[in-house]
C-alpha cells in the first residue's frame, strides 16, 4: 500500500515540477503516472551502472556529475514517453532537482518519518 502511495505522490511531484517549469511538459495525470512509473524504473535500473561507470568523473566534479547523470536520466525518459517532455539538458537537470525535493517534502509530509 505504501508504493502505490509513493507512486502517487512522485506522480503529484511530477506535476508540480511541470506547472513550476514551461520546459516540461506532462499530459496529465495518467501521464504523469505512467511517467513516474519509468522514472523509478530508470533510476533502480540504469542509474546505479550509469553511476559506476563515471565514477571518476564524478570525484574529478566532487559529485557535482550525479546532477548531469539525473538531468540526462530524466530527458531521456521525456524522449520516450509520449505524454511527457522535457525541452533541453538544462531543463533535464533543474526538473529532475526540484522533482526530487519535492517528491521527499510530500513523502515526508504525508507519510512521515519511517
Amino acid at each position: 500500500m505504501k508504493l502505490l502511495i509513493v507512486w502517487l505522490l512522485n506522480a503529484l511531484a511530477l506535476l508540480a515540477v511541470a506547472y513550476l517549469m514551461p520546459s516540461i511538459q506532462v499530459a496529465g495525470f495518467t501521464g504523469a503516472l505512467i511517467a513516474a512509473a519509468v522514472i523509478g524504473l530508470v533510476n533502480m535500473l540504469i542509474r546505479p551502472l550509469l553511476v559506476i561507470l563515471t565514477l571518476p568523473v564524478t570525484v574529478l566534479t566532487l559529485g557535482l556529475f550525479i546532477f548531469v547523470i539525473n538531468g540526462v536520466l530524466f530527458l531521456v525518459v521525456g524522449n520516450l514517453l509520449q505524454g511527457f517532455e522535457v525541452a533541453s539538458l538544462m531543463a533535464g537537470i533543474i526538473g529532475a532537482v526540484l522533482y526530487s525535493v519535492i517528491s521527499w517534502i510530500l513523502t515526508a509530509v504525508l507519510l512521515g518519518d519511517d
